[in-house]
């Protein structure tokens, strides 16, 4: 990922995270309410995405948290805490809508080629799809997490269903879609999510979620643009959907796991023809504009509204026999990051308990 920058809209990230020294850009606070700055990561969420991203495993001579694309800096943009229970969820919803899109502006100002929001709301609003389109405008990829309610009330987030966002939901070390991954129209892609290993506090933690899985497709994206830093956006999306691995019954995409789940490594070795530079692989927005090398977006249709059909039994991804299984997915994210899964997860605990 060298030359590339990733936004990561969150809640802070922690420069002094071994794992993350050299590694975190100047950034911006949104959140001045909140203790410290874009550097302190009030709710132990942010770093662990940075580190998913751009973890060197420097912590403990190498033995730290490694990110997939670790030869990426990071653009801390530090936004207000949206737990339930502080507001309403109406008074969240509010607050969200004003500061992410001035935290997605900032961050396609400042050179971000890739935006990573881990976090969303239940409702959008025209705002955020201004902030959006501005940052497509701009040439960067803006990825969000579809939620983590889909064994529950699975209702639809933002900025994950907002047009022209790249939806990513979560699925395990088998390609199978986790039962908390949401689901619907929103969801464009998936990746792994399930105990993933990151940067924290402690030094070293596992989580699962979509947040986990949305660090690792930005982090993909960037390793694409610093192999072929002259594609637009729309290139390097279109290459990542050219090596996914699609869902197992035949479609095309559906509304559990999308188009199917990033394979990195293929990404980079036989990523296929990129296409136009003008033209988006996922038509998702209202209007195609033309996109220059230098970073012109295209847009396409409105998605439609979300699924209220229940969730098919463990949706996955397919299997092929080269470049293309469960195992060669993780080996090939793990050439870069610690996403230690099953057995590899059983190894390391036992260097470190």
């Amino acid at each position: 990922g060298k030359g590339v920058t990733v936004a990561v809209i969150d809640s802070g990230v922690d420069r002094n995270n071994p794992d993350l020294r050299g590694q975190v850009l100047e950034g911006k606070d949104f959140a001045t309410e909140e203790p410290g700055d874009q550097f302190t990561d009030y709710r132990a969420h942010g770093t662990g995405m940075a580190g998913l991203i751009a973890g060197t495993g420097a912590k403990d001579g190498g033995n730290g948290a490694f990110g997939l694309a670790p030869g990426t800096k990071i653009l801390p943009v530090r936004v207000p805490g949206l737990e339930a229970g502080k507001v309403s969820i109406a008074e969240s919803d509010k607050q969200f809508n004003r500061v992410v899109p001035q935290a997605i502006k900032y961050s396609a100002d400042s050179g971000a080629k890739v935006i990573n929001v881990s976090l969303g709301a239940t409702a959008g609003s025209q705002e955020l799809t201004d902030a959006v389109k501005y940052a497509l405008g701009k040439g960067s990829l803006v990825f969000a997490s579809v939620g983590n309610t889909g064994d529950k009330s699975n209702k639809t987030e933002y900025p994950a269903a907002t047009p022209g966002v790249v939806g990513v939901g979560a699925i395990d070390k088998k390609l199978t879609r986790i039962p908390e991954s949401q689901y619907g129209p929103q969801v464009d892609i998936v990746a792994p999510g399930k105990d993933t290993v990151t940067a924290c506090r402690a030094g070293i933690c596992t989580s699962t979620g979509t947040s986990d899985a949305t660090a690792l497709a930005s982090a993909a994206a960037a390793l694409i643009w610093a192999k072929h830093p002259d594609w637009t956006n729309n290139q390097v999306l279109k290459v990542m959907l050219n090596t996914i691995a699609a869902p197992t019954e035949g479609d095309k995409r559906n509304d559990y796991i999308g188009f199917g789940a990033i394979r990195p490594l293929r990404a980079l070795k036989t990523p296929g023809d990129p296409g136009p530079a003008g033209v988006r692989p996922i038509e998702d927005l209202e209007e195609n504009v033309s996109a220059s090398p230098s970073g012109a977006a295209s847009e396409g249709a409105t998605p439609a509204a979300p699924s209220t059909a229940a969730p098919a039994p463990a949706p996955a991804a397919q299997e092929e026999s080269e470049g293309g299984g469960s195992a060669t997915l993780y080996i090939g994210i793990g050439i870069g990051a610690a996403v230690l899964i099953g057995a590899a997860v059983v190894a390391l605990r036992g260097r470190r308990t």
